[in-house]
């Protein structure tokens, strides 16, 4: 059971679905204190003219026309729309019961009774009054005018002729915003009015989105917003800004804008409230390492820890107490400057009344907590346990925690005593996608390159979309584009470009460990040898639950049935016929030292080694399973059950095992981040696996924050100084001692401790 659980709140990794609609502003609710921000106080420009232009109250309407001189002669109209004739002819029956005798059709006045209804009519005004300037009008003037703006639907025109004058001058007044030069026209200013979900404010074209078909609009230019509401703005220090603009600014840029805003003190009594929801928000998201983003930024284009952190600045600032907040790992993405951030957020929401639980590797993170409990001792069956719990020091001399061991210093990640030197390189000239500014970086080529760099400095657009893209285009053919880059130099030096992301291993539940390695179909062929099989006569195929003779017909090969609900969702139950085995009956009597081929499948990757320890082609598959730290998993466990990091640790261990193989063959790997997910010591096993493919000629470029991986790197390209519009320049590329005495690296910084300066 649980006891004292209070009221919780999960913030996930988990990646928004790609929604153009979706962006940072909106996902943080930003957007709508900005939409509440300018119809509270916008200042609405005509777009064409560039004029400010401001309502009227009808007080003011009435002072303007009483102060044309004594006698003029004015009649007031009220303009009429219609949408077709029915509309029309009922319109009319209404304005005549109403008492009006007087219409202006197309610029002349004509009685209402003879008005030709049939023919084609382009403007029609009612003559609401007519009178005279004079003392004592003013009463009368009024109520006229309330009733004219009434029919006019906020708008009005005053026809007026001086005393002693021939010539009708025309004025056009309303209660909404309007430009009496050009007749423009705004109604009141609403939040909807700012949204592009809604019609009032959305561009017509392209319906709010800033694109048709992955083109910019061609009416919006991408900024989704109809003309005329791009042209309300509010008053910065030293510009006006549209809510467009704004959005086109990183968060940290933002801060500085919203604390210049200048406005009238009536003004900034009205929009208070306002203005504290948007920068205690855009504060937060700052303070969580997020000061790179655009607020304009789809949210689908976010990594799972950008979201996490997201989502934990806009918790913060709910500034909700006595609430359980659940955090899987919020330092993925984050440099260690920008982590000393998050830890302050995370100590903040606790010092609000809250409890906070991180489920964490991060030395730092563990350290800073009140209270620490290690699981273990291994991984899969080997753990469950609690090997540690207590405060910082306890689990330092507690001797059943490995976490103690890496936190007291007993065990630690060594740095290599040799550096290898590079003598042929791999460069990108001038890349400028996105914030890269220009960028000419050289990777070594046959040894381990390290990029770094603060959060949003450009490294995986350098990586990814220039390097990745254009180099595989380059050796493959790929067709995606890659960022715009002069050229990229040292692509001879090799045979493929392997991006081992974490990217899940297969989609469906068929795809699993053994079949992605290879490993099941040497263990295929070891069944298809035993005796039983060959008199049988049964072939490779057939020990496969994806083909017909070997798998369960009832459930297909997939283990269990799904039961369909009808109006409820469908219910999975386990396959009655072959209880979840998922081959046929008669081929699960055919046995290796007593397993059939499904046993095979559920034992561990430990297990399986020491099972099939006489047949070398499966052991040495197995063993860089071990190698990478996935020996816990089984070898026929789904895909889709399989962790980001898992999926990756899998990926290398495949391609372990390929480069044994293919001794010549010259590689490329890339690596994002791949420390996400690991202990001490599982980066240990995986800095052995990297250290293997560099030995064996491969060369390695890996996208890391994680101190004890950079350490380890023959090479260091940091990426900097800041991030978004901030970043985007080479800082330092040298090796790693040469980086911690950089005094301009942020990296540098905190390598200090590993390689102290002399």
């Amino acid at each position: 059971w649980i006891e004292g659980l209070s009221p919780a709140i999960a913030i996930e990794q988990r990646s928004s679905l790609p929604n153009p609609r979706s962006t940072v502003a909106t996902t943080t609710e930003i957007y709508d204190y900005l939409r509440l921000l300018f119809s509270s106080i916008g200042m609405v420009h005509d777009p064409v003219t560039g004029d400010l232009i401001k309502r009227q109250s009808p007080q003011q309407i009435s002072d303007q026309i009483m102060a044309l001189p004594s006698g003029t002669r004015m009649m007031l109209l009220a303009p009429l729309v219609w949408e077709d004739e029915n509309f029309l002819h009922t319109l009319l029956q209404r304005i005549q019961r109403e008492g009006f005798v007087r219409l202006r059709k197309d610029g002349e006045i004509v009685e209402l009774e003879k008005l030709e209804e049939g023919k084609k009519i382009k403007s029609l005004e009612i003559v609401v009054d007519r009178l005279v300037l004079q003392e004592g009008v003013e009463e009368r003037l009024r109520d006229s005018l309330e009733t004219t703006l009434r029919w006019g639907k906020n708008q009005m025109l005053v026809l007026a002729q001086e005393s002693g004058s021939s010539d009708w001058k025309e004025y056009l007044f309303s209660t909404d915003f309007c430009n009496p030069k050009t007749g423009f026209t705004m109604e009141a200013l609403t939040p909807k009015h700012f949204s592009f979900n809604s019609p009032k404010g959305a561009c017509s074209t392209c319906e709010g989105i800033g694109s048709i078909s992955g083109k910019t609009c061609s009416s919006c230019y991408g900024r989704r917003l109809r003309s005329e509401i791009l042209s309300v703005t509010v008053a910065g220090k030293n510009r006006e800004w549209n809510i467009d603009e704004l959005c086109r600014l990183s968060i940290a840029e933002a801060v500085s804008v919203f604390e210049q805003l200048r406005m009238t003190e009536s003004e900034r009594h009205l929009v208070k409230e306002v203005l504290r929801g948007i920068t205690t928000r855009l504060q937060f998201l700052k303070e969580v390492g997020l000061g790179y983003l655009a607020l304009q930024r789809e949210s689908g284009t976010l990594s799972g820890g950008e979201v996490q952190r997201m989502r934990l600045a806009t918790q913060m600032g709910a500034g909700l107490s006595g609430v359980l907040y659940v955090l899987d790992e919020p330092s993925i993405g984050l440099h260690q400057r920008d982590h000393a951030r998050l830890l302050q957020a995370l100590v903040h929401l606790r010092d609000l009344g809250n409890s906070v639980i991180v489920v964490e590797h991060d030395e730092e993170t563990i350290k800073m907590a009140d209270h620490i409990i290690d699981l273990g001792p291994g991984a899969g069956l080997l753990g469950g346990e609690i090997v540690g719990e207590g405060t910082l020091e306890e689990i330092k001399t507690t001797s059943t925690s490995l976490t103690g061991d890496y936190l007291s210093g007993r065990k630690t990640i060594q740095v290599s005593a040799k550096r290898l030197l590079g003598e042929k390189f791999l460069t990108i000239v001038g890349a400028r996608e996105h914030n890269l500014k220009k960028v000419t970086a050289s990777f070594p080529v046959g040894l381990f390159t390290c990029v770094t760099g603060v959060s949003g400095s450009g490294k995986s657009t350098l990586i990814h979309d220039v390097l990745y893209r254009g180099l595989a285009k380059q050796l493959h053919g790929a067709k995606a584009e890659s960022g715009r880059h002069e050229k990229i130099l040292g692509g001879e030096f090799f045979d493929r470009v392997i991006m081992i992301d974490q990217a899940p291993i297969g989609r469906t539940s068929r795809s699993n460990p053994a079949t992605y390695t290879g490993v099941f179909d040497i263990i295929r062929d070891l069944f298809v040898q035993l005796p039983a099989a060959r008199m049988r006569g049964y072939h490779r195929g057939q020990f496969s639950f994806n083909v017909k003779g070997g798998r369960c017909e009832a459930c297909h090969g997939e283990g269990i049935r799904h039961v369909e609900m009808h109006f409820l969702p469908d219910v999975m139950v386990l396959c009655e016929a072959c209880e979840g085995k998922r081959f046929h009956r008669d081929l699960l009597e055919i046995t290796y030292k007593g397993r059939s081929i499904a046993d095979v499948l559920e034992m561990r990757v430990q297990e399986a080694q020491q099972f099939f320890s006489t047949i070398p082609k499966i052991t040495q598959k197995l063993r860089y399973l071990v190698e990478v730290g996935l020996g816990y998993l089984k070898l026929g466990q789904s895909a889709t059950t399989l962790s980001g990091g898992e999926a990756q640790r899998l990926k290398l261990a495949t391609e372990l095992g390929r480069v044994t193989a293919m001794k010549n063959e010259k590689t490329l790997y890339i690596l994002d981040e791949p420390t996400t997910g690991l202990h001490f010591s599982d980066i240990q096993q995986l800095l052995n696996v990297l250290v293997k493919l560099r030995d064996a000629g491969s060369t390695l470029i890996v996208i890391e924050h994680h101190l004890d991986v950079i350490k380890c790197a023959d090479w260091l390209i940091e990426l900097g100084p800041e991030g978004g519009d901030g970043g985007g320049e080479v800082v330092i590329a040298g090796k790693p001692e040469e980086v911690a005495a950089c005094e301009k690296s942020a990296t540098g910084i905190f390598l200090k401790k590993f390689f102290p300066v002399a």
